[in-house]
Formats: C-alpha cells, sequence, structure tokens
C-alpha cells in the first residue's frame, strides 16, 4: 500500500489510482462540471476567461482537455498551451514549430556520427534508434 501527502492540501492519503486524495478529487470532479457547464453557456471563451471566471488553474483545465473530457469541438477559441514553448495550441502536445525543432535535433544528433552503443559488437546491426522511427513516419 502507497501512502503519500496529497499534492492539493497535503494530507496524508492511500495513492491507489488517483494522484489526489478523495476530498480534493470530488473538489476537482465539482470544478469540471462547473466548467463544463459554463463553457456550454459561454462557447467563445479561452482558457484564460474559462480559469478566472471558474477559478480553476489552465493547468487543470489543460489536463483535462489533453484527458478527453473537455472538447475544443464546440469551443472555437479553446487552446491550450505547448508544452515546449507554451504558444496557444488545439491538438497534441507541442507546436509544429517545437516539433520541427525537436526533429531537427534528433536528426543532426543521429547523423553526426555520434558513437552508439551495441553490446555485441556489431556496426548498428539490428539497432533502432530514435531517428529510425522519425524515419518511419515520413
Amino acid at each position: 500500500m502507497d501512502i503519500t501527502y496529497c499534492p492539493k492540501c497535503g494530507k496524508l492519503f492511500s495513492k491507489s489510482f488517483r494522484d489526489v486524495c478523495n476530498n480534493c478529487y470530488a473538489q476537482l470532479e465539482k470544478d469540471y462540471e462547473r466548467c463544463v457547464e459554463h463553457l456550454r453557456q459561454n462557447k467563445g471563451l479561452d482558457i484564460q476567461q474559462l480559469s478566472e471566471d471558474m477559478d480553476v488553474s489552465i493547468k487543470q483545465i489543460t489536463k483535462w482537455i489533453r484527458e478527453g473530457r473537455i472538447s475544443l469541438v464546440n469551443a472555437p477559441n479553446m487552446s491550450y498551451p505547448c508544452e515546449s514553448c507554451g504558444i496557444l495550441i488545439r491538438e497534441s502536445h507541442l507546436c509544429e514549430s517545437c516539433k520541427k525543432r525537436l526533429q531537427r535535433d534528433v536528426r543532426n544528433a543521429t547523423s553526426s556520427g555520434q558513437q552508439h552503443y551495441n553490446p555485441d559488437g556489431t556496426k548498428h546491426e539490428g539497432a533502432y534508434r530514435i531517428g529510425d522511427r522519425l524515419n518511419e513516419r515520413k
């Protein structure tokens, strides 16, 4: 049994499948219901306005969006921050410029001739690197 402190209220609780205690979870569910209802009534809100109106953090609203609990389909102005640079996006975890930068960095790292660990001593036979995975997506 894993016992830890609740990150929201600081109380000790048995962490089984939730990251917060039961009281905080119940409060988060109430906040979620309030946010969804407020968004239904005010479809033109953006994430900042929803956060201010409902007194719920942007981070929590973003978590609900990524979990699929808040849909962006009927909320034309709703978007959330890119995990890397913070620019507002409507899908994925990274904006297009951060994705391209990450792909370029990986491509440069794999093509720069760096030595890769290969325990059997053969020259990269059967090795699967991140660059290979990115190349498959193209």
